[in-house]
């Protein structure tokens, strides 16, 4: 719970001097306010990491330097009425905000930088990465339509929202901290709505954080002899980086293992494949084998050289991470090039075999702590190679999106009512970021990448943690149709459980309605189907949902399992129910062909529902029939 500003009923006067205790007293009172002041006023290009961390340096470094008598400040009023805040908050609030559009101007060779121009001496953090908890997509817009204001402009509309100032009070604010023309940044603040509310999210809570590796390479230190390891390093360096055989251009690769013309074919990176620019249009399939070589370092033969040589001998220091049943050896032979170029801070490059998507990704800085990324989709076309994930950052991720994807946008699956909210994407058709489903703690929000393309048609993909996203249908298994949000509301969150298992599709079926005893309410009963791109470790899962429930009940699961998909579209579950009235019920459902069910106790009804009563603990088996006398059994 954020502190409110503090007030006092002083009329107006001189302006008050604060001291040093002052200060002090204010800035550890409403520590967290004063950081998500500083947070929101930092300019968003920074990155999440640091704008945590530089919002906590302004904020510790607020106070009045050395212990001399105190400075004097003026406060401004609140917004109705004439209430004038604590001398000491309005004093620490001031040094965060002018510390804050001081870190947002650019950098010149003409001055000296300033303090809050440069990275945070304290805090610091070493090998994590912090930045606050995911909110919806009402945050992420406000969030996206703040970064486009100036540093004033953003200060502007905070102080208003979140300290209540009128544009007096902002005015004096801005005036103190240096801002040029105030009255231009209180008008450019206009343009963007007043949804001040969103400001007290946990999107822009930096003092309620998640932590993230920022590599998970092995981080050993070896103290003996360093004197003569740094000595040998050098001279190996040197050696090694001369014309001929050594290793100096490929980066992080290991050594060479062999010397054919098959494998140094495989490594020259202008032997790469490039299709045409237009193949797309003319070709009979739309897969990747005609996506044009698209970024800005699509000709750096030195970074191609890098990406190719680590595929193929990854050293000790690279974090290689494959989907479930893709191979990760290296190439065949010549690659088709599809992407090469800088996303956030990152070089990448996005390769082709015709059987695996390779991504690789080094710092703009050096070849230390590269990274090889392997992805399977042999097969796919059309929706299933539309977009592949170009960069992951602080919970939000990037789409490299097919020359055929005319628009896209975000759409929250547990908001099937809201608007989608539509994505820039660059001229090589890379998206800017958007916050992806959260790893862990509670499921609030499910964003997924909806495209359409050239023809008009809508596809829907979500990511699931790797490089290609999975496709989202709904309907009966042997006909499935591209799925609207409101296919999902009830059943995204299960879509975690899936998560990094090689998926390729997952379907949703509503295969059954039911009235509830006692309340007489509508239920219904669903199966997902995730199939994934080795064919073997499909999982489904049936649920059990009521119209009043946010989710649904996971009343079944199975995997490798033909229930559920089209060599079986049949599907079978049961549940223990209890109704308002404090009864227990056994409920069950299966698909259309299920012509009767009967229940461990005895009961049966004809048709494919069933609801008898039961006791809460007693243990129930249901069994189905078909029409010519089948017996199908439960998912399981």
């Amino acid at each position: 719970m954020q502190s409110q500003p503090p007030q006092s009923a002083s009329a107006p006067g001189p302006a008050p001097v604060v001291d040093v205790e002052q200060a002090e007293a204010a800035l550890v009172e409403h520590y967290p306010r004063l950081v998500r002041l500083a947070y929101l006023v930092l300019p968003p290009s920074l990155g999440r990491n640091r704008r945590v961390l530089t919002a906590h340096a302004l904020t510790q470094r607020s106070l009045p330097r050395g212990r001399k008598p105190g400075v004097a400040v003026a406060i401004p009023a609140q917004q109705g009425g004439g209430h004038r805040r604590d001398p000491g908050y309005a004093y620490v609030r001031l040094q965060v905000v002018r510390g804050a559009l001081d870190a947002g101007l650019p950098l010149t060779w003409r001055s000296w930088p300033r303090r809050a121009q440069l990275p945070p001496l304290l805090p610091q953090v070493r090998g994590l990465r912090l930045f606050p908890r995911s909110g919806g997509a009402d945050e992420l817009a406000l969030d996206q339509r703040l970064a486009k204001l100036s540093g004033a402009a953003r200060a502007a509309y905070v102080l208003r929202g979140l300290e209540a100032l009128d544009d007096a009070g902002v005015r004096m604010v801005l005036t103190a901290a240096g801002c040029d023309d105030p009255d231009d940044a209180l008008a450019e603040a206009d343009a963007v709505e007043a949804r001040y509310a969103l400001l007290a999210s946990p999107e822009f809570d930096p003092c309620s954080l998640h932590a993230r590796p920022t590599d998970l390479m092995r981080r050993r230190q070896h103290l003996k002899a360093a004197g003569v390891a740094a000595l040998a390093t050098l001279v190996c360096g040197a050696l090694l980086g001369l014309p001929g055989d050594g290793w100096g251009p490929d980066g992080a690769a290991a050594p060479p293992y062999a010397q054919n013309p098959a494998a140094q074919a495989a490594l020259d990176p202008g032997k790469l494949t490039v299709a045409a620019t237009g193949a797309w249009r003319r070709s009979a399939r739309t897969d990747f084998s005609v996506w044009p070589a698209r970024g800005g370092l699509v000709d750096d033969k030195a970074l191609l050289r890098r990406a190719l040589a680590v595929w193929a001998r990854p050293g000790e220091t690279v974090q290689v991470s494959a989907t479930p049943g893709t191979p990760s050896g290296a190439p065949p032979g010549p690659a088709q090039l599809l992407y090469a170029g800088e996303v956030d801070a990152a070089r990448v490059v996005l390769l082709y075999d015709g059987l695996r998507i390779v991504r690789y990704a080094e710092p703009k800085e050096g070849t230390s702590g590269a990274a090889l990324d392997f992805a399977r989709v042999d097969g796919a076309s059309g929706p299933e190679a539309s977009a592949l994930v170009v960069n992951r950052a602080d919970g939000n991720v990037r789409y490299l999106t097919a020359p055929w994807v005319r628009s896209a946008a975000v759409r929250d699956l547990l908001k099937p009512a809201g608007q989608a909210l539509a994505l820039r994407r660059d001229a090589d058709g890379v998206t800017e970021p958007f916050a992806g489903p959260a790893q862990s703690g509670r499921c609030t929000s499910w964003n997924a990448l909806r495209m359409r393309d050239h023809s008009g048609a809508v596809r829907m993909v979500t990511d699931l943690g790797e490089l290609t996203p999975a496709r989202l249908t709904a309907g009966r298994p042997e006909a499935p149709r591209e799925a609207a949000p409101a296919d999902w509301t009830k059943s995204a969150c299960s879509l975690a459980s899936v998560r990094s298992h090689g998926v390729r599709s997952v379907n949703s079926w509503a295969y059954a309605r039911q009235t509830l005893p006692e309340t007489g309410a509508a239920a219904q009963w669903v199966c997902t189907r995730a199939e994934t791109w080795r064919g073997a470790g499909s999982r489904s899962l049936a649920q059990f949902q009521t119209a009043d429930g946010p989710t649904g009940a996971v009343a079944a699961k199975a995997e490798d399992s033909p229930a559920c998909g089209p060599r079986e579209p049949r599907v079978l579950a049961g549940v223990r129910w209890k109704s308002p009235g404090g009864n227990w019920y056994l409920l069950g459902a299966g698909s259309k062909d299920v012509t009767s069910l009967t229940a461990s106790g005895g009961d049966q009804v004809q048709g494919n529902v069933l609801a008898v009563s039961t006791e809460r603990t007693a243990r129930a088996r249901l069994t189905g029939t078909l029409a010519d006398g089948t017996k199908v059994a439960t998912l399981r």
